[in-house]
C-alpha cells in the first residue's frame, strides 16, 4: 500500500514540475510547448488564464478518449480529471511565480527556453516512471493510436502539428500575425524528448521510480494495449 501510494505521488510530483516546465518555456516569450499551443494563443486573447483554457482544453481530449474507447476506457483514467486539474492549477501557479520575469534580449530568452526544456523533459521522466495514469494528451494520442492501428510517435507527430496549425490559426484570426508561437515552439518540441533521455539514462532517481511498477492498479486493466506499451517504450527509449 505504502509503493502505491508513493506510486501515485511521484506521478503527481511529475505533473506538477511539468507545469512549471510550461510556464518557464511560455515566459521565455520564444512561443510555448505544441501541447499548449492553442490554449495559450486563447489566453492572449480573452480573460481567463492559460490554465484555465488548459483545463478545458483537456477535458476535451479526456471526453475525446471515452468516446474512442467507448467500454474499453479504463475507469481508473477518469482520474485524468484530477491530474487535469493540478496540472492546469500549476500553469497558473507558475505564470505567476515568473511574473517578474520579461526577458527582452534573445540569448536570455533562449536561455530561459532551455531551463523550461529541461524542467519538462524531467517532469516527464519523473511522470512516465511510476507508470500510473495517462495525462490527457498522451490519453487522446494512445486512443487515436489504438483506434487507427498507427504507430504512437507518427501520431504524436501528426497530433502536436494539427495543434500547432489550429494555434496559428486562431492567431491570424485574433491578432492578424503570429502571435504565442515561434521557434520556442519548434524548439520544445525537439529537445525535451533529448533531455527525458538524459534523465532516464544517467539519473539515478528514475530506476528508483520504476521499482514502484511491481505494485498493481486497483481497477487498471491486467495488460496494456499494444499503443501504451508502445507509447512506454518510445518515451523512455527515444524521448
Amino acid at each position: 500500500m505504502r509503493k502505491l501510494v508513493y506510486r501515485y505521488l511521484w506521478f503527481t510530483i511529475g505533473v506538477i514540475i511539468n507545469a512549471f516546465g510550461v510556464a518557464i518555456i511560455t515566459k521565455a516569450a520564444l512561443g510555448t510547448s505544441p501541447i499548449s499551443s492553442v490554449p495559450y494563443v486563447l489566453s492572449l486573447r480573452f480573460a481567463p488564464s492559460l490554465g484555465a483554457f488548459t483545463f478545458v482544453f483537456n477535458l476535451l481530449f479526456i471526453a475525446a478518449q471515452v468516446v474512442l474507447r467507448g467500454r474499453k476506457f479504463p475507469p481508473i483514467q477518469f482520474l485524468q480529471l484530477v491530474v487535469n486539474l493540478v496540472f492546469s492549477a500549476f500553469i497558473d501557479v507558475g505564470m505567476k511565480a515568473l511574473w517578474w520575469f520579461e526577458p527582452t534580449s534573445l540569448p536570455v530568452k533562449l536561455v530561459a527556453l532551455v531551463i523550461g526544456c529541461a524542467v519538462l523533459g524531467f517532469g516527464i521522466s519523473v511522470e512516465v516512471a511510476p507508470d500510473a495514469l495517462l495525462v490527457p494528451g498522451e490519453g487522446v494520442v494512445g486512443s487515436i493510436t489504438d483506434r487507427t492501428g498507427k504507430r504512437f510517435g507518427s501520431i504524436k507527430i501528426m497530433f502536436d502539428v494539427t495543434l500547432v496549425i489550429i494555434a496559428l490559426i486562431l492567431s491570424f484570426i485574433f491578432f492578424h500575425r503570429i502571435n504565442g508561437l515561434g521557434r520556442g515552439t519548434i524548439v520544445s518540441a525537439l529537445i525535451v524528448g533529448r533531455f527525458v533521455n538524459l534523465y532516464n539514462a544517467h539519473l539515478p532517481l528514475i530506476p528508483r521510480i520504476r521499482t514502484l511498477r511491481a505494485v498493481a492498479v486497483p481497477e487498471a486493466p491486467q495488460e496494456k494495449t499494444a499503443c501504451e506499451a508502445e507509447k512506454q517504450i518510445e518515451i523512455e527509449a527515444e524521448g
